[in-house]
């Protein structure tokens, strides 16, 4: 009869294997049971970060409805800033549209694409535009990200109405918006990307809004 191979203490090899099999099974069950009592918990967290995310850009405006459960989404091709597929969160109020919230991106800056969230309400007007995501220059370009100053403000409650859509561009190009010396493009950027996506809103507003 063979003899059973054993290790130093004279314990069958195979009864170690074993205990290590089912620590390894305890340890994998553990994680999986952590994970699908946490998953609801992260998924809720997440959401609740983007709500609050996108609730600057919807200065001024009521509404009733959960942004996340109303998203559109606009493949390529199409006329707005990006080349990529745009999201849109759609604002309601007593379930009457009242305003979107396109994520777009200016691929022009001077130091790569910008990230913009713009909220316009039903009537085609800013209610507000954030910076989500830049590579502008510290100090001088990133002054278009709201927590380093108050130049986004200025497209607040501005249409292609108010002022003429002619007149979408920077002061030093004729046009109304103001910009911060030596940060001409990063400026250009942004503006042309506001006008671009409210020359969209406005010739596709009923199909933005609608559920």
């Amino acid at each position: 009869m063979a003899s059973q191979v054993k290790d130093v203490d004279g314990k069958p090899v195979w009864s170690a294997g074993l205990i290590l099999a089912v620590i390894a099974a305890v340890c994998t069950a553990l994680v999986a049971l952590t994970f699908s009592v946490t998953k609801a918990r992260i998924a809720a967290n997440e959401q609740a970060w983007l709500e609050q995310s996108l609730k600057p850009a919807l200065a001024g405006v009521e509404y009733d409805n959960n942004l996340t459960e109303s998203i559109l989404t606009i493949g390529l091709p199409h006329q707005l800033p990006g080349n990529e597929a745009v999201i849109v969160y759609r604002a309601r109020y007593e379930d009457q549209p009242v305003a979107a919230l396109f994520v777009v991106t200016a691929v022009d800056g001077f130091s790569g694409p910008i990230r913009l969230l713009v909220g316009i309400d039903s009537d085609g007007f800013v209610t507000a535009a954030r910076v989500l995501r830049h590579r502008e220059t510290p100090g001088l370009g990133d002054f278009i990200d709201s927590s380093k100053s108050d130049w986004i403000d200025q497209f607040e409650r501005k249409s292609l109405s108010a002022p003429d859509v002619l007149q979408w561009s920077l002061a030093r190009d004729g046009g109304e918006f103001d910009q911060v010396t030596g940060a001409s493009i990063t400026s250009r950027a942004v503006v042309k990307a506001i006008k671009e996506t409210l020359l969209y809103f406005e010739a596709n507003r009923e199909t933005i809004l609608q559920e």
